[in-house]
Formats: structure tokens, sequence, C-alpha cells
């Protein structure tokens, strides 16, 4: 816990950029019967039937320092989906970086080795030497800053229902398009100091 918590309150220099990681799904819900448009005095009305239309998994990936979020729409979230968003956040989101100081949960796919098992040894080594990797504790997954980004998400833009894969994109590509116009940025407070008073119980008796 630490470990993350002293990562967040470092200054960086100009050839590094703080990201986090994380992942969640969505549930896609086609309706099978038209909803009711809304009029004055009266929202719009679903019907409580539905048709679950398939699962997509989606990689957060924010850097929040910068004001800048990306989310990754995917059928699964294997080693190799992993890897390619990795692939990804390393030579198209910030290829100019020397570093790329990485926050995540300790997901058994979130490991270097997955690199490895998808791309060619010499490819995954090239990436992987552009990481620091910092992993959040096992039952500390909140001390991820891109959980608070998943959950500006989830009232912002997943609060209803998503029929399709192509929807979602379209309805989260407008969303992290607009944060990102805005630059809002994580105010974390939570320091090392503060661990060691308010959770003070977790830590060994010496």
């Amino acid at each position: 816990m630490e470990d993350v918590l002293e990562v967040y309150q470092r200054p960086f220099t100009d050839d590094e950029v703080l990201v986090c990681l994380d992942e969640t799904s969505k549930q896609h819900i086609k309706e099978t019967r038209t909803p009711l448009p809304a009029r004055p005095g009266e929202p719009e009305k679903y019907d409580f039937e539905y048709e679950r239309n398939g699962v997509s998994n989606l990689f957060m990936l924010s850097a929040p320092l910068e004001g800048w979020r990306h989310v990754k729409v995917t059928d699964h979230h294997t080693k190799v989906d992993w890897a390619h968003v990795i692939k990804e956040l390393v030579d198209e989101h910030y290829p100019e970086k020397k570093k790329i100081v990485l926050v995540m949960d300790n997901l058994n796919t979130h490991k270097t080795s997955s690199l490895y098992a998808t791309f060619k040894p010499e490819e995954a080594r090239r990436i992987a030497e552009r990481l620091e990797i910092h992993y959040t504790p096992k039952h500390g997954s909140w001390l991820d800053m891109a959980e608070i980004e998943i959950g500006v998400m989830a009232r912002q833009c997943l609060n209803r229902r998503v029929p399709d894969q192509e929807s979602l994109k379209r309805e989260i590509e407008a969303w992290q398009d607009e944060r990102n116009k805005k630059g809002v940025r994580v105010n974390w407070r939570f320091t090392t100091q503060d661990a060691r008073v308010k959770l003070k119980s977790l830590y060994p008796t010496i």
C-alpha cells in the first residue's frame, strides 16, 4: 500500500507519466418493447423485460495528473487483450515518454509474462523496458485511481441500457472525449501518513 501511495506523491519528470489501469465490464441489454418517450412531467419509460446481448470488457487507462483517460472495449479480458492494451499505451498514447509508471491491481493477466505470451521476445522486452509497474495490494484495489474514473464513467455514461458493443464504443468515446477536453484531474489526498493513522489496525504489531 505504501509503495503505491509514495508513487502518487513523488515528482515526475517530463520524460515520465503516471498511468493507472483497471478493468470492468458492461452487459448489453436489448429492449423487447419500444420505450415510451419522455413527456412533460413524465420521464422516458422502459419495460422491465429485456434481452441479454452479451458482455463487453472495458480497460480503463487513466493518467490522473494529466487529466487524460482512454477506455479500450474488448470482447474478453485475457492476457493477450491486456498485452495489446499495454502496447497501445506505450506506442500510441505516450510514445514520447521514456518511462510509464503503471499502477494496477495484481490480476493474474497483469504481468509482463503476458507480453511474452503475446509478442516475440524482443518486442515484449522493448515494451516492458518502458514500464515501471506498481501493484495495489490484495483487497486494496481502491488505491488504483483508475477505479475512480470507472466510477465516474458508470454514473455519467453506463447508467442505462446499451444494446450492443458498437453503441457502447460510441457512448464511451463521446464521454471520454468530453472529459479529456475538460482536462479533469484526480485530486488524490490520501497519503502514507494518513494510512499509518487511519489504517493502523492493518499494520503488523512490533
